[in-house]
Order: structure tokens, then C-alpha cells, then sequence
């Protein structure tokens, strides 16, 4: 297959990858101003739980995840989708 596709596919996860990490510091921020105490030297291992932590936190007020949370998922899930699709195809 062409190396161009690849190289499209690749290009096309980086935007992907800026959103989500955007949208992850976002969450911690949203989950530090309901007073949690957040590790920024430490952040890359506590990622996944300040998220978790903001998903509960604004299920609690709400009943339902937060804004931030579902378009987290889903541009991550798409940047992965296009690095493994990209390096696959290379």
C-alpha cells in the first residue's frame, strides 16, 4: 500500500491526540476546583484517575459524565485508530 496513506493516516492522529490531551488537562483543572489535590509533577501516572475522578464527580452532580468526558474518549480512541492504521499500512 502507499506510503502516502500512511503518512495521511499518521498526520491525521496528531490533531486527534492535541484534542484529548486538551480535554485531559481540562478535567484536571475541572477536578482540582472540587477539591482535589492534583499531582502535576506526577500527572502522566495519575491521568487516568483524575479522570475517573472528574466522570464521578459530575455523575454525582449531575447523573450524568461531563461535558469533557465522552469527546476525551472518542479523540483519543480516533488517534489510536489512525497511528495503528497508519503504522499498519507503512
Amino acid at each position: 500500500m502507499g506510503g502516502g496513506v500512511s503518512t495521511l493516516l499518521l498526520l491525521l492522529a496528531i490533531p486527534f491526540a492535541v484534542v484529548g490531551v486538551v480535554l485531559m488537562i481540562a478535567m484536571t483543572i475541572a477536578v482540582r476546583t472540587r477539591g482535589e489535590k492534583i499531582n502535576w509533577v506526577f500527572l502522566r501516572l495519575f491521568v487516568f484517575k483524575y479522570i475517573s475522578d472528574y466522570r464521578y464527580f459530575t455523575i454525582k452532580e449531575t447523573g450524568r459524565p461531563g461535558p469533557l468526558f465522552y469527546p476525551f474518549v472518542v479523540s483519543m480512541n480516533l488517534a489510536l485508530l489512525f497511528t495503528v492504521l497508519g503504522l499498519v499500512l507503512q
